[in-house]
């Protein structure tokens, strides 16, 4: 490895949009026309992909990753097909997401992310930079693995269960909505929409 390449983050390469049922996913996601969602940690923007029909030609994804390959494939993926509603930024999101203004967008997506940046340490800085991107009343959509023993995913001992994530989310005023949901046999979502301070 060259000395300027950044080292590939954990888990870049893989999207877990093929372990799930997206009919699943994007019925609770509920995404409207004009929508802004935040892919957080969007690898090679699979699932930006998978959303663009759901946001409409009046929607914008930010597709957001600090592997700068993924961001790059993604980019010539978007303008072979003429995209122009997913916006990639190569960015860590634990740290300030440039681009992206205070209180701007509706919904931020976190598909089998979550438990590798509290691997690699800070999650509380990434929880804290969604909590200032969203809107008041604004949704987190949190999906990860089972905390059972893989293939696929990561090994158990990093695997978060849904009360977890929960405890982990609050401190930003991340209220749970609903009870987590199987998306496929591997992998549950749960939502969050953020607490409105007085």
């Amino acid at each position: 490895m060259a000395n300027n390449e950044q080292p590939k983050p954990p888990g870049a390469g893989k999207s877990s949009l093929d372990l799930i049922d997206p009919d699943i996913l994007f019925r609770y996601l509920d995404l409207k026309k004009g929508s802004v969602m935040l892919d957080a940690g969007s690898g090679a923007g699979a699932y930006s992909l998978a959303a663009v029909e759901h946001i409409g030609n009046e929607g914008l994804i930010y597709a957001v990753d600090m592997w700068e390959e993924g961001i790059a494939t993604l980019k010539n993926n978007i303008d072979s097909k003429g995209i122009n509603t997913i916006r990639p930024i190569t960015a860590d999101i634990r740290e300030r997401i440039p681009v992206i203004d205070d209180h701007s967008v509706d919904i931020c997506l976190m598909a089998t992310v979550l438990h590798d940046i509290v691997e690699t340490g800070n999650a509380s800085g990434a929880l804290s930079e969604i909590a200032r991107v969203l809107r008041p009343k604004g949704q987190l959509a949190i999906i990860e693995f089972k905390k059972i023993e893989g293939p696929p995913g990561p090994p158990l001992k990093i695997r978060l269960s849904p009360d977890e994530v929960e405890h982990m989310v609050a401190p930003f005023r991340f209220r749970k909505q609903g009870t987590p949901v199987e998306v496929g046999a591997h992998n549950y979502l749960v939502m969050f929409h953020i607490e409105v301070l007085d």
